[in-house]
């Protein structure tokens, strides 16, 4: 395997945990060329230590700052496993169940008493918070929503690209169309958003038959895009609107971003709630690779493995940028993570049961919701540690947390400033980073009195 293949999903992932500073010093190209002199930790090695407890970092954002909303619902799936067929046919994920769900996060999120009122609530936040005027959704605007498909990811050979159906890997944990369909109905029927106004894209994946003729048959106007184009999705184009990788990388080739989440007015970010066998966990800051017009290590391309993948602390991270870019992070109106299913990527090609409480040995049944990206991902964080799996209890997967929320000033000291070609602006804090006090009761500062922090809205439907 090339080492600008992609870590293919029959693989364990190579084991990145040791580049360190013995591999990267000064102008070194020992290791992806470009991006050697990338990768320069403080630390020769970092070793995975018990996360510290309640010590925030960074600022809360959001209508009440740092404001995390968990929904659990054990009722919304009924699926045994891959022997009772696939999870997404029929009536394994019960669509109401998934509604009410996503009904749930919006109005606790924004503390609003409808779901009308709760996107009014999150837009005029936005606005306010990008260009100081406190508006709402204005009819002809354009919304992005970036789901996370490495299952049907373009090079894997999990879908065949001429018939557009799965070859395997058929139950693997995408965004489910379910959770789409319930936001898509939010946007359409209570925020009144033209269908034709919404573009739905994952740049690397091949948007399955078995998931479009789900979508389609209910938002047959929104605009479905995808690597290829074929079957009626629109092939997804380059833009002119640039990102710059803030360790700047000499000799890449300049990434652009897609045109359709340049021309965005809004973006909602759905992830996935994933561990990951070579980052050690792959959430909302992750799902910013099918936001790019490339693959992740593209020849020529700033590879973004390594910085990502290292078990280092205190170094660059590529994934700073991403949530940073003022065409990604800077126009999300929501962070959101599909916790339906979980597992370990690649390794897993069937979700897995997880035993923290209160999922005790069932699917997960889970729905995350926050304005903060760098809080959501700290929790979801936090009870994918709690698992016990090792891929997240490597040293260094929480890093990039550490580094968005301290982007204004941190610990690596590096310039984050993706917007400009040269360090011009520094981003300010991306949001607050902390852990709970236990797997136990998971409360953060917020939940305790505290000022600052996280504040964990734990919802039983």
């Amino acid at each position: 395997m090339s080492r600008h293949d992609e870590i293919p999903f029959a693989a364990e992932s190579p084991d990145l945990s040791r580049l360190n500073r013995r591999h990267f010093i000064g102008g070194s190209t020992v290791l992806a060329g470009l991006a050697g002199s990338c990768l320069k930790a403080r630390a020769a090695e970092a070793v995975a230590e018990q996360p510290v407890s309640l010590k925030p970092i960074g600022q809360g954002k959001g209508i009440f700052p740092g404001r995390v909303v968990w929904v659990h619902d054990p009722g919304v799936v009924d699926w045994k496993g891959p022997d009772d067929g696939k999870w997404w046919e029929g009536d394994h994920v019960k669509q109401d169940h998934v509604n009410a769900m996503m009904d749930q996060a919006v109005r606790h999120l924004t503390g609003a008493d409808t779901v009308k009122e709760a996107w009014n609530r999150l837009f005029v936040h936005l606005n306010k918070s990008r260009k100081g005027v406190a508006q709402g959704y204005q009819a002809g605007q354009k919304i992005l929503i970036k789901p996370n498909w490495v299952g049907m990811i373009y090079r894997e050979n999990v879908v065949d690209p001429e018939t557009y159906r799965f070859i395997r890997r058929e139950n693997y944990m995408n965004t489910s169309p379910q959770m789409l369909l319930a936001l898509l109905r939010q946007l359409v029927e209570d925020v009144g958003v033209k269908p034709a106004d919404i573009t739905v894209c994952d740049t690397l994946a091949y948007l399955v038959h078995e998931y479009y003729d789900i979508l389609h048959a209910h938002y047959a106007d929104v605009r479905y895009e995808d690597y290829a184009g074929k079957f009626g999705r629109i092939k997804v184009a380059a833009s002119e609107t640039p990102l710059y990788w803030s360790c700047r990388p000499q000799g890449a080739a300049q990434d652009v971003l897609p045109k359709c989440f340049a021309e965005a007015d809004y973006l909602i970010n759905l992830a996935n709630f994933k561990a990951h066998s070579g980052a050690g966990v792959t959430l909302c800051a992750k799902n910013h690779y099918g936001s790019l017009i490339r693959w992740p290590v593209q020849e020529g391309y700033y590879d973004i493995h390594p910085n990502c993948f290292s078990n280092a602390t205190a170094i660059y991270r590529p994934l700073v940028d991403l949530i940073g870019h003022a065409h990604l992070g800077g126009k999300t109106v929501l962070y959101l993570i599909d916790g339906l299913f979980s597992g370990v990527h690649p390794r897993d090609p069937v979700p897995q049961r997880m035993h923290i409480s209160p999922m005790e040995d069932q699917w997960s049944c889970s729905l995350f919701a926050s304005q903060d990206p760098v809080a959501i991902d700290s929790v979801a964080f936090d009870f994918l540690y709690a698992e016990g799996q090792p891929f997240p209890r490597k040293g260094g997967v929480d890093d990039y947390l550490h580094e968005a929320a301290l982007a204004d000033n941190p610990p690596s000291g590096t310039f984050y400033d993706p917007n400009h070609a040269e360090p011009t602006q520094r981003l300010a804090s991306l949001g607050v980073h902390e852990h709970w006090n236990n797997p136990q009761e998971k409360k953060y500062s917020r939940n305790l009195g505290a000022d600052q922090g996280i504040e964990l809205l734990p919802i039983k439907v």
